[in-house]
C-alpha cells in the first residue's frame, strides 16, 4: 500500500517514517515539498504520487500565536484540508485526517465522544473544526478523522521538551493544575494509525490517546520525576496553579479528556498509559 504522509517534518510525521510497516511504500512531503494551502499543488502531486492512503499530519499548531495569525492558521488547518478531500476524492484515494481534543470547550464532567458537539474556545480549535467540517463536506463520511491531544516525541517542540528546558536553567516552574487531557506519545498515536490504514472500512470520527489522564501540572512532575532517573538533573520545585495566574493569549479547555471506547472496539486493543511512554521523549 502507498501511503502519502503530509507534514512529514513535525514530531507525528517522523515517527509515522520511524515506524512505517515494511509491506507499505511511505512517501513523506514535508511542508517545505508541500503546500497545503495550494489547492493546484496538492491536486497535481497526489495525482502525481497516486497513494492509496494520505495521512495529514501537517498543521498549523501554534496555539497562542494562532490568535494573532488567524488567517494562517485557518489556511494551513482549514483550507489546507479542504484541499487535501478534493484531491482525494479525484483520485479515489483514502484521506486520514489528525485533528485535536481542542475543538471541545471543556465543560463537560466527562470524557468526550466522538459525538459530542464540538464548541471550539480558540482560533486553534476552530480552525481544526473547520477542516474537520471542510474534509466531511466534500469525503462526506468517507474520511477517517483522528481526534487526539496533548502529543509529545523525541522531536520537535512540544511540552516535554519545553519542561525539559526550563527545568534546566530554574528552580522553580509555575506549572496549570487546573486543566485536564490526554499526554500522548506520537509512538502510540502512529501504532495506531497504521493499523487504522487497514481497517479500510472504517471511517468516521475517532478518539485516540494515551491512556491516562493528568492536569499540566501533573505531566510536569512526571517529566521531573523521569528526567532526574536519566541525568543528575538539580531539584527543579513545580508549582501548581491556576489558569488564572496564567493567562495566555489563547482560551485553553480546563477538561478535554477523550473517550476512547469507539477507537478500542475498532482497533481490538487498548492504548498504552501515558506514564509509560513519556521516558522516550526524553531520552
Amino acid at each position: 500500500m502507498k501511503i502519502l504522509i503530509t507534514g512529514a517534518g513535525g514530531q507525528l510525521g517522523l515517527t509515522l517514517q520511524q515506524l512505517a510497516p515494511r509491506e507499505h511504500e511511505i512517501v513523506p512531503l514535508t511542508s517545505k515539498q508541500l503546500d497545503i494551502t495550494n489547492c493546484k499543488g496538492v491536486l497535481d502531486t497526489v495525482r502525481e504520487i497516486r497513494p492509496d492512503v494520505i495521512i495529514n499530519t501537517a498543521a498549523y499548531t501554534a496555539v497562542d500565536k494562532a490568535e494573532s495569525e488567524p488567517d494562517i492558521a485557518m489556511a494551513v488547518n482549514a483550507h489546507g484540508s479542504e484541499n487535501l478531500a478534493i484531491a482525494a476524492h479525484k483520485t479515489n484515494c483514502r484521506l486520514i485526517h489528525i485533528s485535536t481534543d481542542f475543538v471541545f470547550d471543556g465543560k463537560k464532567c466527562r470524557p468526550y465522544t466522538p459525538e459530542d458537539e464540538p464548541n471550539p474556545l480558540n482560533v486553534y480549535g476552530e480552525t481544526k473544526l473547520a477542516g474537520e467540517q471542510a474534509i466531511e463536506r466534500i469525503l462526506g463520511k468517507t474520511a477517517l478523522i483522528i481526534r487526539t491531544a496533548w502529543v509529545h516525541s523525541p522531536y520537535g517542540h512540544n511540552f516535554v521538551k519545553t519542561m525539559i528546558r526550563l527545568m534546566h536553567k530554574q528552580e522553580e516552574i509555575r506549572v496549570v493544575a487546573d486543566q485536564f487531557g490526554n499526554p500522548t506519545s506520537t509512538r502510540n498515536l502512529a501504532e495506531a494509525l497504521y493499523k487504522f490504514v487497514l481497517l479500510e472500512d472504517t471511517k468516521g470520527i475517532y478518539h485516540w490517546t494515551d491512556s491516562g489522564s493528568a492536569s499540566w501540572y501533573d505531566f510536569a512532575v512526571a517529566i521531573h520525576n523521569q528526567l532526574q532517573k536519566h541525568s543528575a538533573l538539580p531539584c527543579t520545585n513545580i508549582i501548581p496553579i491556576p489558569t488564572s495566574e496564567y493567562p495566555t493569549p489563547a482560551r485553553r479547555p480546563s477538561y478535554s479528556i477523550l473517550d476512547k471506547k469507539r477507537a478500542i472496539t475498532a482497533l481490538e486493543t487498548h492504548p498504552e498509559h501515558w506514564t509509560s511512554n513519556l521516558a522516550e521523549s526524553i531520552s
